[in-house]
C-alpha cells in the first residue's frame, strides 16, 4: 500500500512540475491565464473498518485550474492592439459567416486583405453594429457581426449651402458694374474664393466678386457676381425663382461682354447688414440667394446638372440685433467661410474608445462610428474548455455566453494600443518549481524505502 501512496505522490509532483513549467514556458504569451494544479487526498474505508486507524491512500489531482486574474498592461503604438482591463472576453469566429465562437483575452489584431480585423490566427473579431450616434442597435452575441474597417466613406455630399462671413472696406471707391469683368481686378473691389462639390465628389472653384454701386444714394450698396471655374452663373431668389439676364434689375457686366445677373448687398449707414437682393431686385426674407441650376458647361461630367448652392449672409443666431456681413471703414476681411459638401475620403485613421466604440477618421474631414467591439463574460471562467492560442470556448460548467458592452455593468474597459501580458508571477513560478522539485525528490525516496523493504522481506531465510 506504501508503495502506491509514494507512486501517486510523485505523479502528483510531476503533474505539479508540468503545470508551473507551462507557466513558466508562456511568461511572454499575451492574453496567457497561469494554471494551478490542485490536490485532494485520498482516503477510502470499509464499513467495517477501524477509522482511527486508517491510513489515507495517496494524493490525486481534481484540477488544473485557470486563474483568470488580471495581467499587466503593455502599451503599443498600434491602435488595433487591445487590451481588457476587467472582466469579459473577446469574442472570434474562424469566418465571417460562421458561428463557431472562440473567446480570447489576446488583443493582437491587425486588418486582412478584405479590412476585416482578424488575430494572429486569423480569425475574425466580433463586435455590435451601430446606429449613425454611435449607439448599439444590439447587445446579443447572436447579432454580433465581423468587424470591419472601411477603406473610405462612401458617397460624398455636393455642397449645398455656403455660409459666408465677411466685411466689405467702407472707404473703397464705387465702379461702374456694367464694366465688370472678372479677368480684370480694375473692375470689381474685392472677392473671394471657396472649393465645392458636386454629386459625384469633383471639386469646384466657386469665386465671389464684390462691385461697389456707384448707383446708389448713400453708397452703401454693394453687387455680388458669382463664378464657378470661372463661369459666371446667374444668383436667384432662395424660393428658386429667377429673371430673365437682359430684364433683371441687377445685371453686372454687359459693357464688358461678361452679362451676369448678380445678388445686391445693402447696408446702413452705421454699416450694418440691411439686406440681399437677387436678379429681381427683392430682398430675400431669410437672407440667402442661390445660383441657377449648374448643369451644362460647369458641370459637365455627369454629376447632377440641377445642383444649386445657396449662399446663406446671416450666420448670426436667432434673435441677434446685429446682422452679418458688415461694411465698416477697415479693409476687406473674410471671418469666415464653409460649405457642406463632401469629397470623396479616404480612411485616415481609426481610433477605439474605452467603450469599445469604433470610430473611423477620413481625409475629408468627417469621421463615423463603424461598429462597437463585444465583450462577453461567464459566470463561471474556470469551467471554460481551453484551446490553443490563449482562446476557450463555452462549456457546460462554464455557464452560457453572456455578451455586453465595454464599461456596462460587470464588463471591463477596452484599452486600445495596449496588450495584456501574462498573469505569470516569474518568481513565485521559480519557487513553485523547487517545492515541487523537492516533492518529486521526497516521493521518488519513499518508493526506494518501500523497494529496500521489499527485498529484506524477500531476502529473509
Amino acid at each position: 500500500m506504501s508503495f502506491n501512496i509514494a507512486l501517486s505522490g510523485v505523479s502528483a509532483a510531476q503533474k505539479d512540475l508540468d503545470v508551473t513549467a507551462n507557466n513558466i514556458a508562456n511568461v511572454n504569451t499575451v492574453g496567457f491565464k497561469e494554471s494551478r494544479a490542485e490536490f485532494g487526498d485520498v482516503y477510502a474505508s470499509s464499513l467495517l473498518a477501524g477509522a482511527k486507524t486508517k491510513v489515507g491512500d495517496g494524493v490525486l489531482t481534481q484540477e488544473v485550474a485557470q486563474q483568470f486574474s488580471q495581467g499587466s498592461l503593455q502599451f503599443t503604438n498600434t491602435a488595433l492592439d487591445l487590451a481588457i482591463t476587467g472582466n469579459g472576453f473577446f469574442a472570434t469566429v474562424p469566418e465571417i459567416t460562421s458561428r463557431d465562437f472562440s473567446f480570447t483575452r489576446a488583443g493582437q489584431f491587425k486588418l486582412d486583405e478584405d479590412n476585416f480585423v482578424v488575430n494572429s490566427n486569423g480569425d475574425n473579431l466580433l463586435g455590435f453594429p451601430v446606429n449613425t450616434d454611435g449607439t448599439s442597435s444590439s447587445v446579443a452575441l447572436s447579432t454580433t457581426v465581423p468587424v470591419r474597417i472601411p477603406d473610405s466613406s462612401g458617397s460624398p455630399q455636393q455642397t449645398s449651402e455656403v455660409d459666408i462671413r465677411m466685411n466689405l472696406p467702407a472707404g473703397d471707391p464705387a465702379l461702374d458694374p456694367t464694366q465688370f469683368n472678372p479677368d480684370d481686378p480694375l473692375t470689381y473691389n474685392a472677392a473671394t474664393s471657396v472649393t465645392v462639390y458636386d454629386s459625384l465628389g469633383d471639386s469646384h472653384v466657386m469665386t465671389y466678386y464684390f462691385i461697389k454701386d456707384p448707383a446708389s444714394a448713400t453708397t452703401n450698396d454693394w453687387y455680388v457676381a458669382t463664378a464657378i471655374d470661372d463661369n459666371l452663373v446667374d444668383m436667384v431668389n432662395s424660393d428658386g425663382t429667377d429673371s430673365d439676364v437682359a430684364t433683371a434689375t441687377n445685371t453686372v457686366g454687359t459693357a464688358s461682354g461678361f452679362p451676369v445677373t448678380a445678388a445686391k448687398m445693402s447696408f446702413s449707414q452705421g454699416g450694418d447688414f440691411v439686406s440681399i437682393q437677387a436678379a429681381d431686385g427683392v430682398s430675400s426674407s431669410d437672407f440667402k440667394i442661390q445660383t441657377e441650376a449648374l448643369g451644362g458647361t460647369i458641370l459637365s461630367n455627369g454629376s447632377d446638372p440641377t445642383q444649386q448652392i445657396s449662399i446663406d449672409f446671416n450666420l448670426d443666431p436667432a434673435g441677434a440685433t446685429t446682422l452679418e456681413p458688415t461694411q465698416f471703414a477697415s479693409a476687406f476681411e473674410v471671418t469666415s467661410l464653409e460649405q457642406d459638401g463632401l469629397p470623396v475620403g479616404r480612411l485616415t485613421g481609426i481610433d477605439i474608445g474605452p467603450d469599445g466604440l469604433v470610430r473611423a477618421t477620413f481625409s475629408n474631414g468627417t469621421s463615423e462610428p463603424i461598429v462597437r467591439v463585444a465583450l462577453v463574460r461567464f459566470s463561471n471562467e474556470q469551467g471554460l474548455t481551453q484551446q490553443s492560442s490563449t482562446q476557450w470556448k463555452e462549456s457546460i460548467a462554464s455557464g452560457e455566453a453572456l455578451a455586453g458592452e465595454a464599461t456596462t455593468g460587470t464588463y471591463g474597459e477596452i484599452n486600445s494600443s495596449a496588450l495584456e501580458q501574462a498573469n505569470v508571477n516569474l518568481t513565485t513560478e521559480l519557487i513553485d518549481l523547487i517545492i515541487a522539485q523537492r516533492n518529486f525528490q521526497a516521493n521518488s525516496r519513499a518508493l526506494e524505502v518501500n523497494n529496500q523493504l521489499n527485498q529484506t522481506i524477500l531476502n529473509i531465510r
